[in-house]
């Protein structure tokens, strides 16, 4: 599968894509979707503020002359933090699959004193080409979820608080949307979606109201989404704690963009990447993706699996990994007043060990 790559030296150097052709600059984009008469993407005007900065640069511990893969650039506000610490010497690989974060890149980069990289596609093809070319790295953060830029786009349709087209791709290239998925999708397995990926208690009767609601005429809105919604579901929940979309949204969203999948593989690539002494973190926002971070991380923490009861270990298995925080790490209440998107933050991260090293 061929991947959009970016590579840039450091400031001021040549840049170009992978095969050595030139890419447009952000003006001859822009000219070119006027000469096409496009809409230019409207995108927010401030950048978010990273969650829990402060810690994941305190674990990842960036030094001069590392190596680090953001496989979440969204905003490049983690990106900047990390990057400022690798010097004239160091490397910052930066990943994502939004056109929006790659325009971003183009901004920020220049600001940056290290060697930048850019690989737009989802985070697991773009590490299985770091394995296929043998890069090694001192250090692996992925901040999981939709980004508040993809949030505050409004016309990505992510958010429930803004009516906008049923869209929800992080990828405005790919398929499905969720106008496509919801005009397509049984009701049993879109139930199961529901309250899998939602983890809602009303799933089958929102599945139900979905689809009868597209035997009238096609959801095209987020405003539309939420008012069936609404009606599925008992009038006590409407005005329970949340808002009623809230996990429904989250739950195609996620099968939108696979993302619980793109996790799953892209954690053993990321471990893979890792130099002994690296560090892998990862930031989630709900409980489906901290479950998964946490077993992974966990399993590779596990030394010996032999019985309790024999006294000299027939296994030899070794921990390939040491945790660096007993329990995942949440944000302040200082940092909840001041972003409160980063309220359901969960931050876990662990060492790669050398063979004998003491955990």
């Amino acid at each position: 599968m061929s991947m959009p790559v970016l590579e840039m030296s450091k400031p001021g150097g040549r840049h170009g894509r992978a095969d050595g052709s030139k890419r447009a600059g952000a003006g001859g984009r822009r000219r070119d979707r006027r000469a096409a008469g496009l809409p230019a993407p409207l995108i927010p005007p401030s950048p978010h503020t990273p969650v829990l900065a402060a810690e994941v640069v305190e674990l990842l511990d960036p030094r001069p002359g590392q190596v680090v893969v953001d496989c979440t650039f969204g905003w490049g506000g983690h990106t900047r933090l990390l990057a400022e610490r690798l010097g004239e010497d160091g490397t910052l690989v930066a990943i994502d699959r939004d056109p929006l974060s790659e325009q971003r890149f183009h901004e920020l980069s220049g600001e940056l004193p290290c060697h930048m990289r850019f690989i737009r596609c989802a985070y697991d093809e773009a590490l299985g080409q770091l394995e296929d070319e043998g890069l090694q790295a001192d250090a692996v953060l992925f901040d999981l979820g939709t980004s508040s830029m993809q949030l505050d786009t409004r016309e990505r349709g992510f958010s429930y608080s803004y009516d906008a087209p049923l869209d929800m791709r992080m990828d405005p290239g790919s398929e499905p949307s969720a106008r496509t998925l919801l005009a397509e999708i049984d009701e049993r397995r879109l139930a199961g979606i529901l309250r899998e990926y939602g983890e809602e208690r009303y799933a089958p009767a929102i599945a139900r109201a979905i689809v009868r609601r597209r035997e009238v005429a096609p959801l095209r809105s987020t405003q539309e989404l939420v008012e069936t919604i609404c009606q599925a579901i008992p009038a006590p929940a409407r005005f329970a704690a949340g808002h009623p979309a809230k996990r429904s949204f989250q739950a195609i969203r996620i099968a939108v963009n696979d993302e619980l999948g793109q996790l799953d593989r892209a954690l053993p690539l990321a471990w893979g990447l890792l130099r002994s002494g690296g560090v892998l973190a990862a930031i989630a926002f709900h409980s489906l993706e901290d479950r998964r971070v946490k077993r992974f991380l966990a399993e590779r923490a596990r030394g010996c699996i032999c019985p309790p009861d024999l006294p000299v270990c027939a296994c030899g298995r070794e921990a390939e990994a040491a945790l660096l925080s007993r329990r995942a790490i949440a944000p302040s209440a200082q940092e909840i007043a001041a972003n409160p998107r980063a309220s359901s933050a969960h931050l876990r991260a662990a060492r790669k060990l050398r063979s004998g090293d003491p955990r």
